[in-house]
């Protein structure tokens, strides 16, 4: 079946009827692009899609997001078939970390607890003692007894955390491109050029763009802020699919993307997802004795209320 041969909407029909018959699950991360909305049971940000993850009856997880979090769904989920449309959907951020420096970076801190973002390889994740997302990055780290902290791989999100915690933060030296690049000054030009506007910022970004938001927070929590303000237009500082999602889902509302596209999280395509269905494509294993030890980190982290 060549790509041409379907329109968009004859590709999503047919994605919807091989998901009844591979009963299978479709779960979309929020930076994907928009036409992927149009297949998902459920739409998220990394902690919504793992607890959904952990909670289907699905025999095949589609996973429309970045390698990581498809290695999440499996960790999770051993007994099911777990695919990723495009082997293109790595992530810069999660090969930042790697299992030599952190055996070394454990070895320094001894009395340190390791809390890895979900936006690890699942190597990472098996050598940590909790996982986080950017939505429950504080809470996780107040919730330890613990008072030094590794936190990788983001050091934005970890400085971040610093700002919001009494425990000793040590830092890892890697971030996510999309958010690290964006330019405070061009914030600052496009807030006063938008002057009603309030800033909603992911904390991927460096703080001086945090220090500048009205709210902070993961893309899980983005949409719920601008439900409830009383704003009627928002800079969204973030991926730029993100910007798309809110507009769906807050439709009485503007939103003005100040973002970087991610080129990994748009790698995925209708056509990719159908050809991963058919196919049973990219299928996404991990190491038994990394997925057990990973899954006690990410219980863990899904037992934090």
């Amino acid at each position: 079946m060549a790509k041409q041969m379907l329109g968009k909407e004859e590709m999503v029909s047919l994605i919807k009827e091989l998901k009844k018959q591979r009963n299978a699950v479709i779960l979309v991360h929020n930076y994907q692009a928009e036409e992927m909305f149009e297949i998902a049971d459920y739409t998220g940000d990394s902690l919504e899609l793992s607890r959904k993850a952990a909670q289907t009856n699905a025999e095949v997880i589609l996973f429309c997001g970045v390698k990581f979090m498809a290695e999440t769904a499996k960790i999770l989920n051993p007994e099911k078939t777990v695919l990723l449309p495009s082997l293109n959907a790595g992530c810069s951020l999660a090969d930042m970390a790697s299992i030599e420096k952190l055996g070394e970076m454990k070895k320094k801190y001894p009395d340190a607890a390791v809390v890895s973002y979900v936006n690890t390889n699942a190597d990472i994740k098996a050598m940590s003692d909790i996982c986080c997302t950017s939505a429950n990055a504080v809470k996780i780290v107040n919730s330890l007894p613990d008072k030094r902290i590794i936190f990788l791989p983001d050091k934005n999100l970890g400085r971040f955390v610093q700002e919001h915690t009494n425990k000793e933060i040590i830092l890892w030296d890697g971030y996510c491109f999309v958010h690290d690049r964006l330019d405070a000054k061009m914030l600052q030009q496009l807030k006063e050029e938008n002057p009603d506007s309030e800033i909603i910022s992911h904390p991927e970004a460096r703080s001086e763009l945090l220090h500048a938001s009205d709210h902070i927070c993961g893309t899980g929590g983005m949409a719920d802020y601008a439900r409830k303000s009383s704003a009627k237009n928002f800079i969204v500082v973030t991926e730029c699919g993100m910007t798309d999602r809110l507009k769906i889902d807050v439709p009485n509302k503007n939103f003005k993307a100040f973002c970087n596209l991610c080129h990994y999280m748009k790698s995925n395509s209708l056509y990719l997802a159908a050809m991963s269905l058919i196919r049973n494509q990219h299928i996404i294993e991990v190491p038994e004795e990394n997925r057990i030890r990973a899954k006690a980190a990410l219980d863990r982290m899904l037992a934090v209320q």
